[in-house]
């Protein structure tokens, strides 16, 4: 039987509808708010300059309890802790972003507040590195935290500091903190060379305390591991060693990664737990620019494993990475997104490398332009920002139509200046039961996302889809600046 013909009227109509949305796509906007994410997300003392006004300050005691200052830096999502081992992976992609994109970021007259979002991390991880071999790596307690639904002003519940040191390691927390400084040193290199040596030398007084009292920290921190447990440090090595490696120059650590035993395989994603495309990455960059010795193979072995990573992601492989019905490419069903702007992130900076010596990527026998590749990131930015069949920016606060009630405490609360009684630890659930917007767009927040069938439930409980960690939103700041010049 012949299909109605407003039945292809719809399908024309949808199509339309998914192509305007896609032409329409202001990505200089996207990353201003990407970066007001980021003041949004603040701990401590906000500074005179902070631009989302329905914040106030706050855990300005953090530290106290172990003698030491530890008031600022980033609380991790919608809560208010400060998850050490995630925030220093988003340092360090947010710091990879300005290096690789940094002049488009000057273009779209971004680069200042990419680097007061990145040294208000730096800042913090400086105070957290009290000693060569002591590092702070939480403040406050998972299960309290969650316990309440509180504003950051407001917050009753225990702000407990939580250290590696030598007698309770941390290799995978401590080696990440020292990529997240040496990759930040090499940002500031220009701009500030005195701060860029203070990030550096604590970079390198991590790398040896990862080396020489090796652990995985939740061994040594049981509650930090509840939240964001390690799989291993033997990543984390190699990720401070490149980074190191490439703000320095130094053989040292050259022959670190060379005489390491291992380049990583090939992985099927990249995150704050697994850090081996990242590493594949930045030595084939370093590869490509000729910094490291020709004559090694190994080099090229790095470079094989993340192009046999890169492959499946844009569809060219083997065995591809899951694409939802609308083409969102599929991880796992707990934020998702942040495996999404992690490999597009890699994907653009490798296109750009390749484009510099006019070089394309081989999947198998067939050809992929770095024009292709960026054609794709863009693609998979596209989605989160609207290009969808919901027609829905997954970015708060972008575009007409956004999630209103995701999870995050501070916003869905009224904010400590227009409402500034105290609203007590379970009172604050009786908002985040409400069916109301938040009444506070919390700019730049990227969500979990949608299911593999593109279906997605904007819901405050909804934590696995509807909550936006600082680790979604840090890759993409360098990126969306590539893609808006």
């Amino acid at each position: 039987m012949a299909l109605p013909r407003f039945f292809f009227l719809l399908l024309w109509l949808e199509l339309f509808l998914f192509i305007q949305s896609h032409a329409a796509i202001d990505y200089a906007q996207a990353l201003t708010k990407s970066l007001l994410f980021f003041e949004g997300q603040r701990s401590g003392k906000l500074p005179a300059n902070q631009r989302v006004k329905w914040r106030g300050d706050s855990a300005l005691k953090d530290g106290s309890d172990a003698g030491v200052d530890l008031t600022g830096g980033y609380y991790d999502a919608g809560d208010n802790v400060k998850f050490g081992f995630p925030y220093a992976f988003t340092i360090t992609t947010l710091a990879w972003g300005i290096i690789e994109f940094e002049k488009q970021l000057a273009t779209k007259n971004e680069l200042g507040h990419a680097m007061e979002a990145l040294k208000w991390g730096t800042d913090y991880l400086i105070k957290a590195h009290t000693s060569p071999n002591v590092l702070y790596i939480e403040v406050g307690d998972g299960d309290s935290d969650h316990d309440c639904w509180m504003r950051p002003e407001d917050m009753t519940t225990p702000r407990t500091s939580y250290k590696v040191d030598a007698s309770h390691p941390g290799s995978d927390v401590a080696g990440e903190t020292s990529a997240a400084f040496a990759a930040a040193s090499i940002a500031f290199r220009r701009s500030n060379p005195q701060y860029a040596d203070v990030l550096l030398t604590h970079a390198k007084q991590l790398f040896h305390f990862a080396n020489d009292h090796r652990g995985v920290y939740q061994q040594s921190i049981p509650v930090a591991g509840k939240f964001y447990s390690s799989s291993g440090f033997d990543d984390e090595f190699q990720w401070a060693a490149v980074w190191l490696f490439h703000a320095t120059y130094d053989k040292t650590y050259s022959d670190y990664l060379a005489n390491f035993g291992s380049t990583g395989g090939v992985r099927s994603l990249f995150s704050w737990d697994d850090k081996w495309v990242g590493v594949q990455s930045i030595v084939t960059k370093l590869k490509i620019q000729k910094k490291l010795n020709p004559q090694n193979e190994l080099w090229s072995k790095y470079e094989s494993e993340m192009v046999q990573f890169i492959c499946p992601v844009i569809q060219k492989g083997k065995n591809n990475v899951k694409m939802s019905p609308g083409g969102m490419l599929w991880w796992q069903p707990w934020n998702n997104f942040q495996y999404t702007t992690a490999a597009m992130l890699v994907i653009a900076a490798y296109s750009d490398h390749l484009a510099s010596v006019q070089t394309n990527l081989m999947c198998d026998s067939t050809t992929v332009t770095p024009g292709e590749l960026i054609k794709f990131a863009r693609s998979q930015v596209d989605y989160i920002l609207g290009a969808n069949p919901k027609g829905m920016s997954y970015m708060v606060g972008f575009g007409s139509k956004y999630p209103v009630k995701f999870h995050h405490r501070g916003a869905s609360l009224p904010s400590i200046k227009t409402n500034p009684r105290l609203i007590a630890c379970k009172d604050g659930f009786n908002y985040f039961r409400s069916d109301r917007p938040n009444p506070n767009v919390q700019d730049g927040a990227v969500v979990g996302g949608p299911d593999a069938n593109d279906q997605f439930d904007d819901n405050r409980s909804n934590y696995q889809q509807s909550e936006g960690p600082t680790v979604n939103t840090a890759p993409l700041v360098g990126l969306l600046a590539r893609l808006a010049v």
